[in-house]
């Protein structure tokens, strides 16, 4: 009878230990689309999370999809309620679209999550052509005056 009610007990606590809720990221926004950068510039963007959890949450790392993007992370423990970021910088080589990955793991609920940047890289002509205000003319006209 013994043995039954410490298994009964023992298990109880397993599954109590189970369902307490750790650290929990929220992050304000999983995917960032940069739209149009030009191509031979870096573009960086720092991911903002909030610990919504009762535990410290650690930020073990954060690996990117390829060797274009390096993201950085601070080691500090984050506490509940307190805020944290993950910054991620991608390196616009090649001209074209992409959507790359960033895997962050840590001791937060779930273990692990995937941050998104999404663009379009463009030769450095068009970019200056798509940063110029629309509806200004392309060039002005010097009047020229007789003699």
């Amino acid at each position: 009878m013994k043995k039954i009610f410490s298994l009964f007990v023992a298990l109880f606590v397993f599954v109590a230990v189970g369902y307490a809720q750790k650290g929990v990221l929220k992050f304000a926004k999983e995917t960032h689309d940069f739209g149009k950068v030009e191509q031979g510039k870096p573009v960086t963007f720092v991911f903002e999370f909030k610990n919504t959890g009762t535990d410290p949450v650690i930020i073990n790392d954060a690996q990117a999809s390829c060797g274009c993007t390096k993201p950085s992370f601070s080691r500090e423990p984050v506490l509940p309620g307190k805020t944290g970021s993950i910054s991620a910088t991608y390196n616009a080589a090649s001209a074209g679209q992409f959507t790359k990955s960033v895997t962050v793991t840590s001791n937060a609920e779930g273990g692990s999550s995937v941050l998104y940047l999404k663009g379009e890289v463009v030769p450095q002509k068009e970019a200056a052509t798509a940063a110029a205000p629309t509806g200004a003319p392309a060039s002005k006209d010097k009047k020229k005056t007789s003699r």
